[in-house]
């Protein structure tokens, strides 16, 4: 035993060393890039500021714009997003420099590490003259007094100390900084749209699939993974059953995009924030590109869990509570209703990609939390489905949820009561 103790000592003197020498390599490389020599433009930074989707993270809910404050899960506790305004709590005396080694290299203005709830896998991708634009349009802004929150978090990140060494040995494992280089054997739209999805858009922050440290295969991880502290699962980009758009039409996908709603499609949950905030704001080109890359990601199934014999009796009830419940707005056969504009109001259950995916996470979320759709400029005025949470209970969500995921052609996984307390838990948890 005293051995093991002595070797597990021993890998981990070894990985902090490797993760400080490391660090002190990333720190030296902010001396070599020199600030873009190109006109800065406040316009620019509005609209990557826009695209990047900044406030929704750095915008408490009831908050100030930009001051901070939301909580972050990790896997190793709540961190808070700190203040981008130019206030003293903030940005102010921020030079452009100091705000390029915070999105290269993840090192704050006083030096410190930032967590790695800060997105610095994708950051690190954006360019010089971007990020010189960012910081300009940031200075502009309505100062905020709103000093930073304490980070809640637990063991080895509970003290100052320790926080910084293993981010350290974090970013030893799964940090390699670098701006985006472009794929030669790709076209410009191709390498535009990577560049915006892998970094600003940071669209693997919640599209990856992650360890138990919470490290990724990097900004192109689209494998899909559960978002902590929200209880919906993020599908893989990867694959057309879940939330692969390699399939759909350019015009189909940007629409999307663009509006949240698009043929019977409707962003849900954490992606009608996203649309809302993010992609709603891409212009024409931008939009062009990203769809392209996007239908462009290899296909790759999802691992999906060994089929469990349905229960009669559960799918009996579910059957009985979808005709009480669902069956209004969604059709006796799963078949969605349209609005007297022809328009699909209330999606088709009957082939959704949603219903069916691996995880039951996210339908037993929808129902639990009801579905609103984002309301944009090209769809101002979306349908929305009341919460079931205070009117179903678990078992009840399990028969519902089952019926389902086997009903209209589907064959997808059976749901079971504890499945739905195990969901519930896990978001509790964080």
């Amino acid at each position: 035993m005293k051995r093991l103790l002595t070797v597990l000592v021993a890998l981990a003197g070894l990985l902090v060393g490797v993760a400080l020498a490391l660090l002190a390599w990333q720190r030296g490389l902010s001396d070599h890039t020199p600030a873009s020599t190109a006109p800065v433009s406040l316009e620019r930074g509005a609209y990557l500021a826009a695209v990047g989707n900044c406030a929704g993270c750095h915008t408490a809910r009831g908050g100030a714009r930009l001051a901070g404050g939301r909580p972050i899960p990790t896997p190793f506790g709540t961190a808070f997003s700190s203040n981008l305004t130019p206030d003293a709590s903030g940005l102010a005396g921020w030079s452009a420099d100091d705000f390029w080694r915070a999105l290269h290299l993840g090192i704050g203005r006083d030096g410190r590490l930032l967590v790695p709830a800060h997105p610095i896998t994708n950051t690190t991708l954006v360019t010089r003259e971007d990020a010189d634009a960012l910081h300009a349009w940031l200075q502009v802004q309505p100062a905020v007094s709103a000093p930073r929150r304490a980070h809640e978090l637990r063991w080895p990140m509970d003290s100052e100390l320790g926080t910084q060494l293993a981010v350290a040995a974090w970013r030893a494992l799964h940090f390699r900084p670098g701006v985006y280089q472009p794929e030669p054997a790709r076209d410009a739209a191709w390498n535009r749209g990577a560049y915006l999805s892998q970094g600003l858009a940071h669209c693997s922050a919640c599209h990856a699939g992650r360890n138990t440290l919470g490290g990724d295969n990097g900004p192109a991880d689209f494998r899909g993974g559960l978002l902590l502290g929200l209880g919906w699962v993020a599908p893989s980009l990867l694959d057309p059953a879940e939330a692969g758009v390699q399939r759909w039409s350019d015009t189909t996908l940007q629409r999307w995009l663009r509006d949240g709603h698009a043929d019977g499609y409707i962003a849900q949950g954490p992606m009608a924030e996203v649309v809302l905030g993010s992609t709603a704001a891409l212009d024409d080109a931008d939009l062009a590109a990203v769809s392209h890359y996007l239908r462009t990601l290899p296909e790759q199934a999802a691992a999906r869990p060994a089929p469990v014999r349905p229960d009669a009796r559960r799918r009996e009830h579910g059957a009985g509570l979808y005709r009480e419940h669902c069956a209004a707005c969604h059709g006796a056969k799963g078949e969605g209703r349209r609005d007297d504009s022809g328009e699909l109001a209330y999606p088709a259950l009957a082939g959704s990609r949603l219903v069916t995916q691996a995880s039951p996470a996210n339908l037993i979320r929808l129902i639990e939390r009801g579905g609103f759709a984002p309301a944009t400029p090209g769809h101002p005025r979306p349908y929305g489905m009341p919460p079931f949470a205070g009117l179903l209970d678990a078992d009840e969500l399990a028969a519902l949820a089952s019926h389902l995921r086997q009903s209209f052609g589907h064959h997808a996984g059976e749901v079971d009561t504890v499945e739905v307390l195990r969901l519930r838990a896990a978001a509790a948890r964080h």
